[in-house]
């Protein structure tokens, strides 16, 4: 199962279209291309599937989904741990 998952922006890289995001205390590199003229700063959340941002959300909407999905249990746990194993720079 592939989930999309909340992550919040901490900083964004210089001279090209990557951010660094925390998603539950584990942080990547993550592709911004798609959210192109969307304002993207430190602090925003993003939704993230497959290493892309998807889509820019209010932290409140990323908190409820942050709880919805950690009820999915094991197929959450799965991709936080496929989370925590990649690495996109």
């Amino acid at each position: 199962m592939c989930l999309a998952i909340p992550g919040e922006i901490v900083e964004i890289m210089p001279d090209r279209p990557m951010a660094k995001v925390d998603v539950t205390g584990v942080r990547r590199a993550v592709n911004i291309a798609l959210l192109d003229g969307e304002r993207l700063a430190a602090g925003d959340w993003v939704l993230i599937h497959v290493g892309f941002a998807m889509s820019k959300i209010d932290e409140d909407e990323a908190r409820a989904t942050l709880a919805l999905l950690e009820g999915l249990g094991e197929a959450y746990d799965d991709e936080i741990d496929a989370l925590r194993e990649s690495r996109i720079d």
